[in-house]
């Protein structure tokens, strides 16, 4: 299967589309860290979101030639400080800072960790490519989710042992 636009290989993640499926035996009781799992096409599911099975369209072709010029127009800084931010909406909600009422049912501090770890992992990698005026924000509100997780913990981490700490040092 070609790219329309390209006209080279579809690179695209299909598994996550679902047009792939996992090859691996369901007999293996245990999982083999060595060895790769394999994915095949499903031409059967590619059908279903394709009923006409036909060549894209023109209009569909010009599509996702606009979607991929789309991509290529946004700055780098732009795809990182927004990533960044979705991560610090998404550890904030899991720290129980959301505004609705049933902020306490979200509350996930087990999850809100491996967000701000994560976080502070891409501001620190980041912050030499974005500069300051960017990276300053960002710096800013991890800190303060830092905080918010330590304030939510039952019995809080020792300093420089919370989330991102290892990337950010002890947060106080």
């Amino acid at each position: 299967m070609t790219n329309p636009v390209t006209g080279g290989p579809i690179t695209v993640p299909l598994w996550e589309a679902g047009l792939m499926t996992n090859n691996s035996s369901s007999q293996d009781s245990g999982r083999d860290t060595n060895s790769r799992e394999t994915f095949r096409f499903d031409e059967s599911v590619a059908a279903a979101h394709n009923p006409s099975a036909s060549e894209p369209t023109p209009e569909e072709v010009e599509a996702i030639g606009q979607q991929m010029r789309d991509i290529a127009d946004v700055a780098a800084v732009e795809v990182i400080t927004t990533s960044a931010v979705h991560m610090m909406s998404a550890a904030a909600v899991k720290c129980g800072l959301a505004a609705e009422e049933d902020a306490d049912d979200v509350k996930d501090l087990d999850e809100a960790r491996k967000l701000i770890t994560a976080l502070a992992g891409l501001v620190t990698a980041a912050a030499p490519e974005i500069g300051s005026q960017h990276a300053g924000p960002l710096r800013d509100g991890l800190r303060s989710l830092q905080l918010a997780f330590r304030e939510a913990s039952i019995s809080p981490d020792a300093p420089g042992q919370g989330p991102g700490e290892k990337f950010t040092g002890p947060v106080f």
